[in-house]
């Protein structure tokens, strides 16, 4: 059973990671940091008597869980919204409500080890990391998450197959063709891996 000094280690060690894997999913910041905190409640509320060993591949599955949840309640969210739009006759403007600045994107801070980093090659890292999430975007959902299980969260075939809920063989099909088309999307823009 892991302790809650161990629970809340574990949950500081992937919050970072796996905010910005929902976010690669879902497409918003805000949406996204729901998502990454009902999967840590879940973890907390129903698996704290889990051992240490275990909470990694645990939490991973939730959070897929709660992406896909997060999918089929946009669906039906907008399943009504198309149902009840055509009551409406405001007429008016509605994009009246919408505050440019909500638009705007906070710069990545940068990790305490870049320091003492070539200003040039800090530039070029960040533009290519910019690049590299702008390909992401543009993936299948089940690719994007192949591809981030297995190279952002590093874990192998078997750990993600169990996370995703397929076979070995379609974890690796999708891993393929994710980084095939990422290389592809980067080559696109002048960037040879």
């Amino acid at each position: 059973m892991a302790t809650s000094h161990e629970l809340s280690e574990f949950l500081k060690s992937v919050e970072r990671r796996a905010y910005k894997q929902a976010q690669f999913a879902v497409g918003d910041s805000h949406h996204a940091l729901d998502v990454v905190q009902d999967a840590m409640l879940k973890l907390v509320s129903k698996y704290a008597d889990k051992p240490a060993e275990e909470l990694p591949l645990l939490f991973q599955r939730i959070l897929q869980n709660a992406i896909r949840d997060h999918y089929r309640r946009q669906k039906v969210r907008n399943l009504w919204v198309t149902l009840f739009s055509g009551l409406s006759s405001h007429g008016e403007d509605e994009s009246a409500e919408h505050d440019p600045l909500d638009t705007l994107q906070s710069a990545e801070e940068p990790g305490a080890n870049n320091a003492g980093a070539n200003p040039a090659s800090t530039v070029e890292r960040m533009q290519t990391l910019a690049l590299i999430e702008e390909a992401l975007q543009t993936l299948p959902l089940r690719q994007r998450q192949a591809f981030l299980l297995r190279y952002w969260e590093g874990l192998d075939v078997t750990q993600t197959a169990q996370v995703m809920g397929c076979s070995e063989g379609s974890v690796k099909t999708h891993c393929s063709r994710a980084t095939h088309a990422l290389a592809e999307a980067l080559k696109a823009k002048g960037i040879e891996l």
